[in-house]
């Protein structure tokens, strides 16, 4: 009866111990069959992309005035505040104008003496003429009263020049502005003497408009042309780009400016070729030597095929994406990118308009792998507005074959 029991036991035993391996070799067998990943994809299409330019600039002032003394003397007062926005013909200096008034003076007189003198020929020679018409006085005395009234006239006309000499140094004597600009520290102080050796006094530098200076490599101006030759690029007509200002915080300038100057040459010493923006500023936001950046807009790539970032990724070979075929299946795709736009990419080789590409889920895939697709709605398409590309293609106004 004993061994009847044990052995009931241990046949009891062994037939649970199979049951749990085998339930437990079930639920192994079913973990190992994965499900399909998730994806979503969006449509290929071609469309014109408006593109934009970034690029570091630096202010100019469009017309920095020095402001210079004509005269010599000493200098006895600064009568602006230095920094000081003025206006053209505001007084920047008074110089002591008592030398000069004396030189006024002495030239009065010397033209109201120099008059009277030729008053006196005048009259001479209105007699003169009669008598000699009667032959009461001989010809030569005619010639004489003649040429001594044009003698007199002359000395006028020459009293007349040394008065207006004389009137204009001592107008130099007040130094104003010549433009509507900035000013700078004054060079001199009050009391100094001027002369030819320190005759500049300040600056003024105009405000408004306002040069904005930004310059290309030479890599950068050859990939323009390039991709203008091929086809992939469309600057604006005539190189009339819209160009925006940022300022340091990152805020827009209100006002817009164009291109209006291209250096003739590259720089020798950095290899770049200077552009030159003039843009109003008639708020003086702007000011001399600023650092800013510059956004030309305007260029347009044609029939460009736009892939969000997240859906390219880096291979052995290069970049690839993963294109979904029938069956909801996918594959690699090897293909040639471009410059960013915003948080797209350009894909120049390697995709074509209808296909569709896998944007998100692109980590857990493998070659003829199937998937499943998310609902359309659930998709966003990379956008094609307002992205900013990393090269940098621009054409002047003033300089219409160069870029």
């Amino acid at each position: 009866m004993g061994s009847r029991l044990v052995t009931y036991l241990i046949s009891r035993i062994v037939a649970i111990a199979l049951s749990v391996v085998f339930l437990t070799g079930c639920a192994k067998e079913q973990k190992t069959v994965p499900l399909p990943p998730e994806v979503t994809v969006f449509d290929v299409v071609q469309q014109d992309v408006p593109v934009s330019f970034e690029y570091v600039a630096q202010t100019q002032s469009s017309r920095q005035v020095n402001i210079q003394a004509r005269v010599s003397g000493f200098l006895d007062k600064r009568v602006y505040t230095e920094g000081s926005i003025v206006k053209a013909g505001q007084v920047l200096f008074l110089m002591d104008q008592k030398p000069y008034q004396a030189q006024v003076n002495a030239a009065e007189a010397v033209l109201a003496r120099q008059k009277a003198a030729m008053e006196t020929a005048r009259l001479n020679l209105a007699r003169t003429k009669p008598l000699a018409a009667v032959n009461a006085l001989s010809q030569k005395d005619l010639d004489n009263a003649t040429g001594q009234f044009e003698a007199s006239a002359a000395t006028v006309e020459q009293a007349k020049a040394q008065l207006e000499t004389a009137q204009l140094n001592l107008s130099y004597c007040t130094i104003t502005s010549p433009v509507d600009g900035i000013t700078g520290a004054a060079l001199q102080h009050d009391g100094s003497y001027i002369n030819m050796l320190n005759s500049q006094l300040t600056t003024v530098a105009v405000l408004s408009p306002m040069w904005v200076n930004f310059s290309l490599s030479e890599n950068e101006m050859q990939s323009y042309r390039g991709q203008i030759a091929q086809g992939i690029l469309r600057s604006p007509k005539d190189g009339n780009y819209e160009v925006e200002v940022i300022l340091i915080d990152g805020s827009l300038f209100p006002y817009t400016g164009r291109i209006t100057f291209a250096a003739p040459s590259y720089d020798s010493q950095t290899g770049t070729f200077l552009l030159r923006v003039s843009v109003e500023n008639p708020d003086g936001v702007l000011r001399p030597n600023q650092y800013v950046r510059v956004r030309l807009k305007g260029a347009v790539r044609p029939n460009a095929i736009l892939v969000s970032q997240r859906a390219v990724q880096q291979g052995s070979k290069g970049h690839l994406v993963w294109v979904l075929g029938k069956e909801s299946t996918v594959e690699p795709r090897p293909v040639v990118v471009g410059d960013w736009h915003g948080n797209d990419w350009f894909i120049s080789e390697g995709l074509k308009a209808g296909e569709k590409v896998v944007v998100d889920g692109v980590l857990n895939l493998r070659p003829g792998a199937p998937v499943v697709v998310k609902a359309a709605a659930e998709v966003t398409a990379p956008a094609a507005s307002n992205g900013v590309s990393k090269s940098a293609p621009m054409k002047a106004e003033t300089a219409k074959d160069e870029p």
